[in-house]
């Protein structure tokens, strides 16, 4: 699956880090399985990643990076570095894309292909850092869909408890205990379950995560 050739992207001064895992059956989006198999949970999950690719590759900035658990494949466009994640759990995973990145960093997941260009815009535009030192984008699961330091500082990360429903608030209290002005982006819903699949697709119908799942049947219905 390769993404269409575009025009340059637009520059900008902010770093944009997309971490993500390779759509690899098993290996990712486990618990859409089941109503859906192995490798159609891996085909959503690579629609997901295009779909937020996309809306990264549209958005003005520094760089743009891909955080990987895996290896690169045609799902990759140009324009994009590849960094590869560290081990551990996911809040050292995380610390350590911002400790690789200088200068005013956003780093989002792969799991809310409903993303777009307008809602990254706020943490991006001109003077989307003026009294600003951080940006949080609550997820509606109780984590985070996205995170921005004007000065990237692993220690901010470290130590969050990770994938509960208290992340969002253990994180966002992280950063207003360092003193950091912090604005916020709209809250948006991962898709881990088929029940959100169904939701974020509904709540972007043109992507390509909606059309892959409006394909698939699950295993349930056959």
């Amino acid at each position: 699956m390769t993404l269409p050739a575009a025009a340059a992207a637009p520059t900008g001064p902010t770093t944009l880090l997309v971490i993500a895992k390779e759509p690899v059956p098993g290996r990712v989006k486990t618990r859409l399985t089941p109503p859906y198999t192995p490798d159609e949970a891996a085909q959503l999950a690579e629609a997901a990643l295009y779909d937020t690719l996309q809306a990264v590759r549209a958005m003005p900035a520094r760089r743009r990076v891909v955080v990987l658990d895996g290896r690169p494949g045609n799902w990759l466009p140009a324009g994009f570095d590849v960094r590869p994640q560290c081990p551990g759990g996911l809040d050292e995973r995380l610390a350590a894309a911002f400790a690789d990145s200088t200068g005013p960093t956003l780093l989002i997941g792969m799991d809310t292909p409903q993303v777009t260009p307008q809602l990254l815009a706020p943490a991006l535009e001109s003077g989307a850092w003026d009294d600003c030192d951080a940006w949080f984008g609550p997820a509606e699961d109780g984590g985070f869909w996205a995170l921005g330091l004007a000065a990237p500082d692993p220690r901010l990360l470290r130590g969050v408890p990770m994938s509960t429903d208290r992340t969002g608030a253990a994180q966002r209290a992280r950063l207003t205990a360092a003193g950091l002005r912090v604005r916020h982006l709209p809250p948006l819903r991962d898709v881990d379950t088929a029940d959100d699949a169904h939701h974020v697709a509904a709540a972007a119908p043109a992507g390509r995560f909606a059309a892959t799942l409006a394909r698939l049947t699950p295993v349930t219905a056959r």
